[in-house]
């Protein structure tokens, strides 16, 4: 099957650019956000020329005056070992908000590297605060975002700490199995934008690791790989991997930036 066929899987480069039209709003911005409101916070915003494949977004140590919003297209985030290497700390998908973890140090903390062509928002950060001060429905969503990369941070390192190889691959599958879902695509088949390399630098495994532990999974029926379209078939098969009794996942292989 094509790229082109596949049902609902993450495709948005016709996101229209303003706010209260964007079908990204609710995974970005609070529910309840009056429209006046919404026309101010739309009118800081800054639309920015699509960041190719390859490209940075920011590098680490650059000084930090935006939080940005992916609108399309996926960023990975990453520092650099002591002997240049490169480890990666987190994906970022549409509707995902990149480096909050910067307004403390008031610096960039990690890089962040387009894992395909992407389009961000650029939300000036005084700009933001200043609204956040005067819209209480905003302030608390800011709130509630830190406090889930707090909580993915908790879990990624629960993650990384007791689960096997096939457990972490497999979290890391649900997880963003979830992600999908809640941008209301297909929770079962969608595009990988990371590498294989990637996703074993991210959850600490070898890339032969991973690449042997996807031929595994498709040889128990698990799920189909084929390059970076990935069908899951057995969910259960992947929580019982994973280690989880439930199918209501918390993001535990979320963005740790």
């Amino acid at each position: 099957m094509s790229e082109h066929t596949l049902p609902r899987v993450v495709e948005l480069d016709r996101v229209r650019s303003a706010c209260k039209q964007c079908s990204l709003m609710r995974l970005c911005l609070p529910m309840h956000i009056g429209s006046s409101d919404l026309l101010i916070l739309d009118g800081i915003i800054q639309r920015r020329r699509p960041v190719r494949r390859g490209e940075h977004l920011f590098h680490a140590g650059d000084r930090f005056d935006a939080v940005y919003a992916v609108r399309s297209g996926a960023l990975k985030t990453y520092t650099a070992t002591e002997d240049g290497q490169e480890q990666v700390t987190g994906f970022h998908l549409p509707g995902e908000l990149v480096a909050m973890d910067a307004i403390g140090p008031g610096t960039h903390p990690t890089s962040a590297k387009a894992l395909e062509t992407t389009s961000v928002c650029e939300i000036p950060f005084s700009r933001l605060e200043e609204l956040a001060n005067r819209i209480p429905d905003l302030q608390h969503h800011l709130f509630r975002l830190l406090s889930n990369e707090i909580h993915s941070d908790h879990e990624m390192l629960l993650t990384l700490g007791k689960m096997h190889a096939e457990g972490r691959l497999a979290g890391f599958l649900l997880s963003l199995s979830s992600r999908f879902r809640q941008r209301g695509y297909s929770a079962t088949e969608f595009l990988l934008p990371m590498s294989r390399n990637d996703i074993g630098n991210y959850l600490g495994l070898a890339v032969e690791t991973v690449s042997r532990l996807f031929t595994r999974f498709q040889e128990e029926g698990v799920l189909s790989a084929d390059r970076k379209h990935i069908r899951l078939h057995d969910m259960d098969r992947l929580h019982e991997f994973a280690g989880r009794r439930g199918h209501d996942q918390t993001d535990a292989c979320k963005s740790r930036e």
